[in-house]
């Protein structure tokens, strides 16, 4: 079993925090996306949308789609506290909670940040002034996110899951926007804190 990467990304991280957290390691191989690789017939062979990360499980089988293979894993290593949540509400706040964060976070932060910096502009089109409207949803969707957390310790409850995995790469990842968490944000800001200092995350 082994996964393809590029470690740093946002996708390689949230699949990464989720196994540190769940206490699987699994053999990764780096693939240079800048550099195309990813482009290659070899690697497309293996991923479904010709992105990173991919699983492939012993028997040549693969997955690509980071909550996917977090799910996959979730489903083969039960355990008592699932990060994809327990009980049929966990679980829907949980899904709920992650694909917000996820639509109107990360998401919105990877466009802002392939429009602005064009960094694939030679497979791409790149748009800057959609960039930098992707930039402004962005920042105007993480009041929202502040509120939830006056209410909430973690991102879709009272345990930490995949939605505040999810949430974290994404406000690490803003940074590249120059966007930063500060005191209008003193919920979020405080989160944030907490889960930086969480093992999974440190390492």
């Amino acid at each position: 079993m082994k996964i393809y990467q590029l470690a740093p990304s946002p996708s390689a991280r949230r699949v990464s925090i989720f196994l540190a957290e769940i206490g699987i390691d699994v053999e990764r191989i780096s693939i240079d996306i800048r550099g195309g690789e990813n482009l290659s017939d070899s690697f497309q062979a293996k991923s479904q949308n010709g992105l990173i990360p991919v699983l492939e499980l012993d028997d040549g089988t693969t997955i690509s789609e980071s909550i996917a293979i977090c799910r996959y894993f979730d489903e083969t290593h039960p355990s008592e506290h699932s990060l994809f949540g327990n009980t049929p509400l966990e679980k829907a706040q949980v899904e709920m909670w992650q694909r917000i964060v996820e639509l109107k976070g990360l998401f919105v932060a990877m466009q802002a940040f392939r429009n602005l910096t064009g960094v694939y502009k030679d497979r791409e089109t790149c748009v800057e002034s959609w960039g930098e409207v992707s930039r402004q949803r962005l920042i105007a969707f993480l009041p929202s996110l502040d509120r939830r957390l006056s209410e909430s310790r973690f991102v879709a409850g009272e345990r930490f899951t995949v939605a505040d995995i999810t949430a974290y790469v994404m406000c690490n990842f803003m940074k590249n926007l120059d966007v930063n968490l500060d005191a209008s944000l003193p919920h979020l800001q405080a989160w944030f804190e907490t889960v930086s200092q969480r093992p999974s995350v440190r390492q």
